[in-house]
């Protein structure tokens, strides 16, 4: 497997990236290009404002109570969009979220933070556990993804309610994974798409798909209701357009962590199995195990995608990231891949089945005793031919999130969240 000589991301990394004539992905030479782009950012502040302003107008022709909706989780992001909404450009939005069931305490917390202290109102749809169940080992079988469900609902209950509310602006954070694989850069102004949903967070599927398909024999119209998108008429009646911060400002999610940390008391986890990230994905109890999936299926996982960025930012070297990929990631199976199991009512050697006409044979091969066997990892690639070239000088300024306990775990720093919280 050929390695990214900058970063840790393999050639198999999904959605694709591709290298250029040095061995650098189109994520790290994406990120160089928007971090020495020359920016007025005060211009696309102002730029923002004037876009924002034009909004609150047509949510009051429109007699919505509400300027803007902000779909939330009660994460960092959730929490730094609140931030400059109400309080820097004074807008009065409604927080939207999707309960997908797999709450983690700390997330909860999070969330009722979040309404607290930026006092907005908050619509929460809550999908009951027993659908959660049946999408969950549906959507395993078919794209290796037991919380598809998620990405499904965040992505399309907050339009569904722009459209019955008639708010006119959705507002995200970032484009993730554009930015992080090199798809877009910061000309281009990304917005938010229903083909972009459909096709990277709901792996191509749509409610109609799941219901049109002849071995589904749980699923009903009923357990899809909040994935159901609204008609182009009914999107165009309001006017509904979503656009991403991330395009106005310098997005860093570093640093917008440690101001809603310090700020706004968000909450991180103290310690984590999967990665050495603490703040990112806390209120998702399942993510060691939806990313474990990812492992199998094409060899890294959550503790890559954290690793690489830390290198982009320059805030870790590539060997020390490499480290971190060795100590979380690589060949470790997750604690709470028993929770699952016990919830979804299924044997390990059954959730393994399931996922096995997924793996990457570029990745993966069965050997004499038909157990599956890693081909390569990016532990094999430290000192790959053009690394020295292609390394990043380490910022000295980088300072560490310094994440405070909560008050129920000042006896316990192992807040992990064991706990699976539905409601």
């Amino acid at each position: 497997m050929r390695y990214c000589l900058r970063c840790c991301y393999p050639e198999n990394t999904k959605p694709s990236i591709i290298f250029d004539e040095d061995g650098i992905c189109s994520g790290c030479k994406t990120h160089e290009q928007r971090q020495k782009q020359k920016v007025d950012w005060n211009a696309k502040h102002e730029e923002l404002k004037q876009l924002l302003e034009s909004y609150k107008e047509q949510a009051e022709k429109n007699n919505s109570p509400y300027d803007c909706i902000i779909p939330v989780s009660g994460g960092k992001d959730s929490h730094y969009q609140a931030h400059l909404l109400t309080k820097v450009y004074k807008m009065k939005p409604l927080f939207v979220t999707y309960n997908h069931a797999y709450n983690t305490k700390v997330g909860i917390r999070n969330l009722n933070n979040l309404v607290n202290k930026f006092g907005a109102d908050l619509l929460r749809y809550t999908t009951n556990p027993k659908t959660a169940r049946k999408l969950s080992l549906y959507m395993l079988s078919k794209v290796g993804d037991m919380t598809w469900h998620y990405h499904a609902g965040i992505m399309t209950f907050p339009m569904q309610t722009a459209v019955k509310y008639k708010i006119p602006l959705v507002i995200w954070g970032e484009h993730g994974i554009g930015y992080l694989f090199g798809m877009y850069n910061l000309d281009d102004k990304i917005e938010f798409t229903k083909k972009h949903r459909q096709e990277h967070l709901m792996r191509g599927f749509e409610p109609e798909d799941i219901l049109d398909d002849a071995e589904n024999k749980e699923i009903t119209r009923t357990d899809l209701a909040p994935f159901f998108y609204p008609s182009d008429d009914e999107i165009n009646s309001v006017g509904v357009r979503g656009i991403y911060l991330a395009n106005y400002y310098p997005w860093n999610q570093h640093e917008n962590t440690k101001m809603v940390i310090e700020n706004y008391g968000f909450e991180t986890f103290q310690t984590r199995e999967e990665t050495f990230n603490l703040y990112e994905k806390v209120e998702d109890f399942f993510n060691n195990t939806h990313n474990y999936l990812k492992y199998l299926k094409f060899g890294y996982g959550r503790a890559t995608d954290h690793a690489s960025m830390e290198v982009r930012h320059q805030r870790m070297t590539r060997e020390d990231a490499i480290e971190k990929i060795r100590i979380h990631e690589h060949l470790k199976r997750p604690k709470n891949l028993d929770v699952f199991l016990k919830f979804a009512g299924i044997s390990e050697q059954e959730f393994l089945d399931r996922i096995e006409h997924l793996r990457d044979p570029s990745i993966w091969e069965k050997d004499s005793t038909g157990e599956w066997q890693l081909l390569d990892w990016i532990g094999n690639h430290v000192f790959d031919e053009g690394v020295k070239d292609a390394k990043l000088p380490i910022n000295e300024k980088f300072e560490v999130i310094r994440s405070i306990p909560h008050k129920s775990n000042l006896d316990n720093t192992n807040s992990n969240d064991d706990e699976l919280v539905t409601l």
